[in-house]
């Protein structure tokens, strides 16, 4: 069976100009690729070498009757904002979608305690992570237009140590350049309001997945994520988060993992297939076999924009998983009709 060693908590992933890789269960306390002495083969100059670092931060939450996400991207050229609301019950969706040519805002080098906020036409968020008290939060304000209501939402996230064991994850893409990615399922309490009606999020009942990524993705950038999470058999807190994407030796590193309760297992590399497209089922597999699923997508939300030489295309239905999952003491987990999201990013930039 898989098993992938969990390093004691370091703090960067670059130690005296040159990068290491593996996975940890803590958050660096500082995250700054440009430390990295040279990332290329050849001399670029700093402005060169940041203007190639993609970042972002995506906020999932779900319970038995909503399921929200939150993406923020910073891909230099211009940065996206992307929200998501979706009614489980009733089919219900609400799309908000901001983007932004050459903005300032940028993501903190650190999750202990720095923040970020735009306020642009109609649009407010405020990200404020607060790893050194155990949580992270979320505002956001929407103004409402003609074809949509307002929405207000406020979102903390509880990564209390008896809650959460986090994953980060520092992985080889090429020479010296480096992907990290910090991943934590948590508990998730908060409030939303949109058209008049509020929902209140309870964290018995409701998980989400709070995501920071950073690197030196390639120009042309393809990833694919699976992710869900809801409540067992037994009434335990569970989920995963899987992705395929362009880094090297994936069976050693890979951003891959399943969390039940605040127990974290790594789970092997994968490989997802479409035999007929993303909007058909979605397969997937690894060799080893502990992931072995098939999602179906039900909700289509596809999305793009294109500027010069680069191009941006979000693909990410909702729908259901079918299949099976194996944890670190060898334990089957059945998935079967388990709500979430699919997403598929093509990103030239």
């Amino acid at each position: 069976m898989y098993t992938r060693e969990i390093l004691a908590p370091k703090a960067s992933p670059v130690e005296d100009g040159i990068p290491i890789t593996g996975t940890w269960n803590r958050a660096f306390e500082k995250v700054d690729l440009l430390e990295i002495r040279r990332p290329y083969n050849y001399p670029l100059p700093r402005w060169v070498r940041n203007w190639r670092i993609k970042e972002w931060q995506c906020f999932n939450a779900q319970n038995n009757s909503y399921l929200f996400e939150a993406i923020f991207y910073n891909l230099k050229v211009y940065r996206i904002a992307q929200i998501l609301l979706y009614d489980k019950e009733n089919g219900q969706k609400l799309l908000y979608r901001k983007i932004t040519p050459y903005s300032s805002w940028q993501f903190p080098d650190t999750l202990s305690n720095a923040s970020i906020h735009s306020h642009s036409s109609g649009f407010f968020f405020r990200i404020h992570s607060w790893l050194d008290v155990d949580t992270v939060k979320l505002d956001i304000n929407i103004e409402a237009s003609r074809r949509r209501p307002s929405l207000t939402a406020h979102l903390a996230y509880n990564l209390n140590d008896q809650e959460v064991t986090p994953m980060a994850v520092s992985m080889g893409i090429a020479g010296q350049r480096i992907i990290y990615t910090y991943k934590a399922f948590a508990p998730v309490q908060g409030d939303m309001v949109f058209g008049g009606k509020r929902i209140n999020l309870k964290q018995e009942n409701c998980s989400g997945f709070f995501c920071d990524y950073k690197g030196f993705y390639p120009y042309r950038m393809q990833t694919t994520i699976c992710n869900a999470m809801g409540l067992n058999e037994e009434n335990k807190r569970f989920g995963f988060h899987i992705a395929e994407n362009q880094t090297g030796e994936t069976n050693k590193n890979n951003e891959n993992a399943l969390w039940i309760n605040k127990k974290l297992t790594p789970l092997p590399p994968v490989l997802i297939t479409m035999p007929n497209g993303p909007d058909s089922n979605w397969v997937i597999q690894d060799v080893e076999g502990m992931v072995d699923l098939t999602f179906t997508p039900k909700e289509f939300n596809k999305s793009g924009k294109k500027l010069i030489i680069t191009k941006a295309e979000f693909n990410t239905p909702l729908g259901y998983y079918n299949g099976m999952l194996v944890n670190s003491e060898g334990e089957q987990i059945q998935i079967k009709n388990l709500f979430g999201m699919g997403e598929k990013f093509n990103i030239r930039v």
